[in-house]
């Protein structure tokens, strides 16, 4: 007789295991195909031919003309030949034809440009239209309009373009450049050499780049073949999406070799905000000079690593002064945000709104202190603060010491006349350096003028000479030395020889 339960029993176990070996296999199919379609989603896409087609109609071509006299480069003669030679008339046609004998001639360059509103709301770079007296955009239907400029940025080579059309215009969007990753892919469309509705891919291959084209360079680095003529035009994602204008390129040739620059859309979104609404950009400043934070003025400054925006001027009256903000602070955050590098200061005031009131965290003499600073707007005009001149010295006498390779003197009038020092400038000159030594190594030269060392403000050489002593009996590895050269203030961190 069969136990009824021992067959049930038996019925389980062989249930169970077909049903963990059904759901494992089901669960590895799954896991298979999920990431046959995330290899998939991250491969090369076969084609661009659909984002072409979408895309390429918001993308124009802009052309402008200016009028450049030449009376003020001087008129050149034409040659003198006998009666009714020919080369007269040769000589006048080229004459003419290039502007010569100083009269006005009509010069014509070529940009990209892209529409980011259906009412005719375009974004090109500020070198494409800079200085034009007539300014046309041509779509790819054909369509001819005339622009006017709205507003351009120098800073940041942004311009902003209006025209008129009596039907809705296409337009593209922009996108986050910030979630733009090294070796993404980005398409390029643009007038390179004037052939205009050209497309070209490739992918991001770096961010961050500075480039010394302004003092907000943030740069999206890519291979996309971006030539003359592309300026001013988008650097698109694979989603459509705008993350950069197309703005520069590093070329001995003049044409592509893989090394194109975009700015990106986080830093163009809200210039265009404003030269729409304003005409002009209105920034923040706090009204400081700044420097970068090098290993060695970390270390002479005590701080663990190289980070921060070393304060190396303040304009007197502006907003940092205001605050109680130093020379020799070191800026490391800024309304909340970390300063990783100098560079990322700027920006990050310009941003700010006018008025607002930010903390900002310094480390001063090792320690980290906190101000308030109202930000105020920055203008045109502004110029950037030179050191404080300190105390006048009460030496007049020339006295010579010398220290770290240099030669040291106190400032007499015949070395003030002799180096063309300032007469608010003072502090311990420099007649002669050791083109041995690490402070010829920083490029200190004679005349420049040492303010304060080891964030002390010096007026003798033996006050120099002192505070280098006791450095060294810090064990540190480097000095800082605060120099002035002919107005321009800046640190300078020099490698202590202590042999």
């Amino acid at each position: 007789m069969i136990n009824p339960s021992a067959t049930v029993v038996s019925r389980h176990r062989d249930f169970w295991p077909q049903s963990q070996w059904s759901v494992l296999f089901v669960a590895v199919a799954l896991i298979f195909l999920m990431s046959a379609t995330t290899a998939y989603s991250k491969a090369p896409p076969e084609t661009f031919a659909d984002l072409a087609e979408q895309l390429s109609p918001a993308v124009v071509n802009i052309s402008t003309s200016q009028t450049i006299d030449r009376q003020d480069r001087g008129s050149v003669p034409l040659p003198e030949f006998p009666p009714g030679s020919p080369f007269e008339d040769l000589f006048r046609d080229f004459f003419d034809r290039n502007g010569g004998n100083g009269r006005p001639r009509r010069v014509t360059s070529l940009g990209s440009g892209f529409v980011i509103e259906p009412t005719g709301v375009i974004v090109t770079n500020n070198h494409v239209i800079e200085e034009a007296d007539k300014v046309t955009v041509n779509f790819s239907d054909g369509t001819t309009l005339p622009a006017e400029i709205l507003g351009r940025d120098p800073k940041t080579d942004i311009a902003v373009l209006k025209v008129e059309s009596d039907k809705p215009l296409p337009y593209v969007n922009f996108g986050d450049a910030d979630k733009a990753r090294v070796g993404d892919w980005v398409l390029a469309i643009g007038n390179p050499f004037g052939l205009g509705g050209s497309l070209s891919a490739g992918i991001i291959s770096a961010r961050n780049r500075d480039i010394n084209a302004g003092p907000y360079d943030d740069f999206i680095q890519t291979d996309a073949a971006i030539n003359r003529g592309n300026s001013g035009g988008p650097l698109f994602n694979t989603a459509g999406d705008v993350i950069g204008v197309n703005t520069a390129i590093i070329s001995p040739s003049g044409g592509s070799i893989g090394i194109g620059f975009a700015v990106p859309s986080s830093l163009v979104v809200p210039v265009v905000a404003q030269l729409k609404r304003f005409g002009e950009t209105r920034r923040g400043w706090l009204g400081v000079r700044i420097q970068t934070v090098t290993d060695e003025i970390a270390e002479s400054l005590s701080l663990s690593n190289p980070q921060g925006a070393l304060v190396a001027g303040i304009t007197e009256g502006g907003p940092a002064d205001k605050a109680g903000l130093k020379q020799g602070d070191v800026i490391v955050t800024f309304d909340g945000r970390p300063v990783g590098e100098m560079r990322l200061l700027p920006r990050m005031v310009a941003e700010t709104d006018i008025g607002k009131l930010v903390a900002v965290e310094v480390i001063r003499d090792g320690k980290k202190i906190s101000k308030r600073v109202k930000i105020e707007r920055l203008e045109e005009e502004e110029t950037v603060a030179s050191a404080s001149s300190g105390p006048k010295s009460s030496v007049e006498g020339s006295e010579e010491r010398e220290s770290l390779g240099l030669t040291l003197s106190t400032i007499t009038p015949r070395l003030r006349t002799t180096f063309n020092i300032d007469d608010d400038i003072e502090g311990v000159l420099v007649t002669e350096v050791d083109p041995s030594s690490a402070a010829a190594e920083k490029q200190i030269r004679p005349g420049d003028v040492i303010v304060e060392i080891g964030q002390e403000e010096v007026f003798r050489p033996d006050d120099v000479v002192n505070v280098v002593k006791r450095v060294v009996g810090e064990d540190k590895k480097s000095i800082l030395l605060g120099l002035n050269r002919r107005g321009d203030f800046r640190f300078v961190a020099v490698r202590i020889d202590k042999s």
